[in-house]
């Protein structure tokens, strides 16, 4: 991994935000959960900012899903 992305755990209370975001699918239809996944993601991207940073997260997630 590289020295900007990060692999260890940085969340606060990490359980409680998983907690959150599978209430958030709640109710959801498979399509309407995977369009919040959708928005999520690229609110989140936003926020990392830094292309090559986001370019090592789809290359990490590439590789741990094959």
């Amino acid at each position: 991994m590289s020295k900007k992305l990060h692999s260890e755990p940085r969340i606060e209370d990490p359980d409680d935000f998983y907690a959150s975001l599978i209430a958030l699918h709640d109710g959801l239809s498979p399509e309407q959960s995977q369009r919040l996944n959708s928005k999520l993601i690229l609110l989140m991207a936003n926020q990392i900012g830094e292309r090559a940073v986001l370019d090592e997260i789809l290359d990490a997630v590439r590789i741990r899903t094959r």
